[in-house]
């Protein structure tokens, strides 16, 4: 509809118990399904995600926000550790050349999408 920026902002964490292999394969999935919506939409992503504890330290928001360009690589990434406030310039022209020369979003098939509308496509 016309959207030249998506803003997700998000409260994601770890479980304190768990393992650092566990954290980062979390964070990066995380990371690379926000990225892959600037690809499919051809816009810049802002995904941004709180630190600290809660829970009296059960829970550690993994921080970790960024914005990815149209094409989903990173323009910016915060630590895992610290409150940031950062400013960007964006090129927003970025977005009508993505999407013109990497049609990514004017190719869907959109005709194919009414099954998952459905919770589960294989009953009615």
């Amino acid at each position: 509809m016309g959207a030249e920026i998506l803003f997700y902002p998000t409260a994601i964490g770890w479980a304190s118990s768990q393992d650092e292999e566990t954290n980062s394969e979390q964070y990066n999935a995380w990371q690379t399904i926000q990225r892959s919506h600037a690809v499919a939409n051809g816009v810049h992503v802002v995904s941004v995600n709180r630190v600290g504890f809660e829970q009296e330290g059960a829970m550690k928001f993994w921080g970790g926000s960024f914005i990815a360009n149209p094409m989903g690589a990173l323009v910016y990434k915060a630590s895992h550790d610290n409150e940031e406030v950062i400013v960007t310039e964006l090129d927003l022209a970025r977005t009508d050349a993505t999407r013109t020369h990497w049609p990514f979003l004017r190719d869907r098939r959109i005709d194919s999408y009414q099954p998952i509308t459905k919770r589960y496509i294989d009953g009615d």
